[in-house]
């Protein structure tokens, strides 16, 4: 079933609605233009090293919804990937926010690996409002509206509710530090997952859709060091609409700006996760 602005199956129009509808209207245009630049032969892209992947698309993306819902809620402000990778402070006020991933899982996009999506998330009082986020090949739209549901084309999800680690698929993403010190911090945080029995641990590219699937019971919890509050922001709201949990990575309260997360299904699990990592240091967001 193909999404639509009309399907979501949430209750009647809340204080930001009119918003909500502009961010799904937005992602469903947005991905359009993803799924056209994947099956173009050639696309523009700029590679200045491995883990810093730019492209074409991400720009005119991040453009044109910025442009749209500044022209519509002109008093709104904005963080944005690519914005804060050309100098642009993140920082999270009082004032409504919009936290924006024009194309999550960058890195697919340019090699045509379909795991690409549109993520929109939405902050009043840096109170995380609703999110959105699009799967650009599959089309399918995930929506979460706080204390209103989370959704994919209208179906509600729900998380798994699983509490043992041993029958736990866990999601994560390498990071963009590629160091040394980096990297054995990363396969060792894995190891010690799959030493305390977790079925499976799996890298598919993108945080957003990664945590979209925790949040549709297709995986049981999710961790990672580097992610930033845009690969975050939107899914976090879907994923405790689905019941589940959003926690930082020592076991305390969520920070958006950390730069670190654990989202798991129960809080149970979510603790489990984070008693057996070790920190790798990226920073936050609001001090770059």
């Amino acid at each position: 079933m193909k999404p639509s602005g009309e399907d979501q199956a949430v209750p009647a129009a809340g204080p930001w609605e009119e918003c909500f509808q502009a961010a799904v209207q937005l992602a469903l245009r947005a991905g359009q233009i993803i799924r056209k630049a994947l099956t173009e032969e050639k696309r523009v892209s700029t590679k200045t090293s491995a883990a810093d992947l730019v492209t074409e698309t991400d720009h005119l993306v991040e453009d044109l919804i910025i442009s749209e819902l500044r022209e519509r809620f002109p008093s709104h402000r904005f963080i944005a990937e690519e914005a804060a990778a050309s100098g642009a402070k993140c920082v999270l006020t009082h004032s409504p926010t919009w936290i924006i991933d024009p194309i999550d899982g960058t890195c697919n996009f340019v090699h045509r690996f379909p795991t690409v999506a549109v993520s929109i998330g939405f902050a009043v009082r840096q109170e995380l409002e609703f999110g959105v986020i699009y799967h650009c090949t599959e089309e399918r739209l995930y929506t979460g509206r706080r204390g209103r549901g989370a959704f994919c084309n209208g179906q509600r999800l729900r998380v798994s509710g699983e509490t043992d680690l041993s029958k736990a698929l866990v999601l994560t993403e390498i990071g963009p530090k590629r160091d040394p010190a980096t990297l054995k911090l990363f396969l060792s945080n894995m190891e010690r997952l799959l030493h305390a029995k977790a079925h499976g641990v799996r890298v598919i590219g993108s945080s957003t859709l990664a945590l979209c699937h925790l949040a549709s019971g297709a995986a049981d919890a999710y961790y990672q060091f580097g992610l930033h509050c845009w690969d975050l922001a939107a899914a976090t709201v879907i994923i405790r609409e689905a019941g589940g949990i959003v926690i930082d990575t020592s076991g305390g309260p969520l920070d958006l700006m950390a730069c670190r997360v654990v989202a798991a299904s129960t809080r149970e699990m979510a603790m489990l996760i984070a008693q057996a990592l070790q920190t790798i240091n990226y920073g936050r967001d609001d001090e770059k």
